[in-house]
Parts: structure tokens; sequence; C-alpha cells
């Protein structure tokens, strides 16, 4: 598996030094006459400009901002890498615009930004926000992370979206409710043990706790967290801690995972043995999310008798992989113009990428459909289409045929 790795790792810098990066920039419109260069720059170009100046909301009808997404990092917490700056963070910010065009036909671009004060980042971004439809916040650590969207977002009137909160929230719910029919739970009645208070960890705290979970409590690497830690504790960890562990459990995660329907990992290597695994509730369900190496490999959690388990890796089944979350979210936010994605619009696409999966094909090594699957994006970004709109979220309806017009551009 190491010679694998090493192999995919010598290839992957080999493909990225021969193209030199992994996007450009491409001209909708031919320019091979004066006439058309006339058209497209000056003197006609003036004519758009003057109907923004009498219309702002025009500039969705003669400009790209519409279909437009910025994707923008400090570099501080860049997959498994950790705080590498804003220049090494590049090629993945890149690989993000490559998969909002290939998924969801969406033009992204990479900005990286030189600064880890929230405030500076938070002006930066809303001093460029004219010029997109949507911003994608991408591996900014925690806590900082909470305080940058939450700022953005009460200040922009466009989507403002941190993926590794959010996306990874609605995938982890999707295939947590389809693990939890295999096995006759309820989010309701099981009990949730979580390990990681990242940026992914609290936020899916919280959209298991909006979509109805009962009795959840997470861990971080001092154990549980309860109302009245003090060690290791932040502002986003104290208001996790007023929500969850309402019988204010202490110990490790070795001792509370015990009796537990659902473990939830987000956090380290190795850190669940088949000791844990057996000290669960019957047929546990375990999400293994860490990255590349999963809190526990799935050979071992069904040796101790796990009945579903998911990792964050291909290659195993039960892949809970961004791609399928962010791409039909902001292609149906921008769809309708949505003004934020909101928890309304958030449970549609979890509970559009569940229903995926019918109940004749769903299986414990297949609860969630694969990230290629082509029918995630319409599906997911219709149903958030849908919630924007029911909810408010909106500044404009959809039609049918702006929404095939969009995917095909």
């Amino acid at each position: 598996m190491t010679d694998k790795r090493e192999r995919l790792f010598q290839e992957s810098l080999e493909l990225h030094r021969k193209y030199r990066g992994k996007i450009s920039i491409e001209s909708k419109i031919p320019v091979e006459t004066m006439e058309d260069l006339s058209l497209v720059y000056t003197p006609g170009v003036a004519e758009p400009c003057r109907e923004i100046e009498r219309n702002p909301d025009s500039i969705y009808e003669v400009t790209s901002k519409w279909n437009t997404v910025a994707v923008v990092t400090d570099g501080t917490a860049v997959l498994g890498l950790g705080d590498i700056g804003p220049e090494a963070a590049l090629p993945v910010m890149e690989g993000k615009c490559v998969l909002f065009k290939r998924f969801s036909n969406i033009d992204a671009f990479p900005i990286c930004v030189r600064s880890k004060d929230p405030a500076v980042i938070v002006e930066t971004v809303s001093l460029i926000a004219p010029s997109f439809g949507g911003i994608n916040l991408e591996d900014i650590s925690a806590p900082r992370c909470f305080e940058i969207e939450r700022e953005l977002q009460a200040s922009l009137d466009i989507p403002v979206f941190h993926d590794d909160q959010h996306g990874t929230a609605v995938i982890t719910l999707a295939g947590l409710l389809n693990a939890l029919k295999i096995t006759g739970r309820k989010i309701q009645t099981s009990r949730i043990v979580m390990s990681g208070s990242g940026a992914a960890g609290i936020a899916i705290c919280r959209f298991l706790l909006s979509a109805g979970a009962g009795e959840l409590l997470l861990c971080d690497r001092i154990g549980a967290i309860y109302q009245g830690r003090r060690e290791n504790m932040n502002p986003a960890k104290d208001q996790v801690a007023r929500i969850t562990n309402s019988g204010r459990e202490k110990g490790s995660l070795a001792e509370v995972i015990r009796g537990a329907d659902v473990f939830l990992g987000l956090s380290a290597p190795g850190l669940v043995t088949r000791e844990m695994v057996r000290s669960m509730a019957r047929d546990p369900i375990l999400f293994a999310m860490a990255n590349p190496t999963p809190e526990i490999f799935p050979e071992d959690a069904k040796e101790a008798g796990a009945s579903i388990i998911a990792t964050g890796r291909s290659d195993f089944p039960n892949q809970i992989n961004n791609c399928l979350g962010f791409p039909g979210i902001f292609r149906g936010a921008l769809d309708v113009r949505a003004k934020c994605v909101n928890e309304e619009m958030k449970i549609a696409a979890s509970n559009a990428l569940a229903d995926l999966v019918t109940d004749k094909e769903l299986t414990p090594e297949y609860i969630i459909p694969g990230a290629l699957d082509v029918r995630v994006v319409p599906a997911v970004a219709k149903a958030v289409a849908k919630a924007a709109n029911d909810s408010g979220a909106t500044c404009r309806q959809v039609s049918r045929h702006e929404r095939e017009e969009a995917f095909s551009v």
C-alpha cells in the first residue's frame, strides 16, 4: 500500500510539472475580426458597463458572475499536511477548481491569501466579492474558520460556504441516514459518539443536531467535551458543550464509546481499537474519516463486529467524499441566486444524496453513491434550489430550462 501511494505521489508531481498547473481561462466568445474585438472590448463593452450602473442586478445577466466561485484559503489546514502556507496550498485550490468545473460546470478561481488574521481574510474576500457569485472557503484552520465564515456570511449577499465544515457534514448525514436504515435505528434515539473537534467535527456535530440527533457526544484529544470543562477549550467547543452531552459525561474516547450505536471520526489515525468497537452497541456503525489513515481500518472494524463502516478513502466502500456535496450545493445555490446556504438547503442536499441509493440497492457496502455517479449533482442541485426557494433564501426563481442550460454552458 505504501509503495502504491508513493507511486501515486510521484505521478501526480510529474503531471503537475507537465501541465504547469491544472486550470486555465478560455473565452466563450471567439475574437477573429475587428468587429468581434469592438464587441467584447472597446468601444462596445461600455454599454454593458452602463447597464450594470443603471441596474446592478444585471451583472448576473451580462457577466460571468452568475456562474463563478472563489476558492479561498490561507493554507493553514491543507488536507493532512497542516499549515503549509498559501503558496503550497495553491495546487489543492487549483484541484478544487477542476472539480467545480468537472462536476457542476462552475468556473472557479483559487484565491490564496497571505495572512492568518481573520480580519484581513474577511476584508480581502469582501473586497473581491463583486467578481463572484459565491465564496468557497477551503482549508482554513479552526477555530478561525468559524469567525471568518460568520463575518462573511453577515456582510455579503452571496453564498459563503466552508466546505471542510458543511460539505463534509452534508455527506456524513446522507451516509448515516442510510446506515441507520440498514441497522433499524433512528437518528433521534441513537447514541452517537464523535472524535475530532476541528472544523469538520464541530460542523457535523451542529448539523446532526439540526437534523434531529438525540444523544450526541463529541471528544477531542483530552476526551469528552462537557459543559464546565476548562482544559483545551475555545468558543466553538464551549458552544458544543452547551448543546451536547446532556449528562456531562467525562472520560476518554475509549470510555465514552462504550454502548454507542455510532462512531464518527474526524481525528487521527489508529485512534479506535478492536476492543473499543467490541464495547459498542450491537451492530455498530463506524465512519472512520481521518485521512489518509482512518481511525480504524475497515477490516479491523469488521472483525470486531462493526455492521457498517465508511472512510474518507476511495479504496474502500462507502467513501465520504466532498465531491458528492459542494458541486451540487453550489450549482443549486447559484441557479437561484441564493443569498446564503442555510440549514434547509443543506438538509435537502443530504436527503437527496441519501435517496439516490434505493432500498433495493442499499447494503452495508453501499450506503452512499460514488463520487463519479452522474446522478448526484443534478439531484442535489435540484433539491438545494427548491429548499432555497421554499425557505426564502433566493433572489429569484429558477426554471427547468435555465438549470439545464447552466449544466451545458
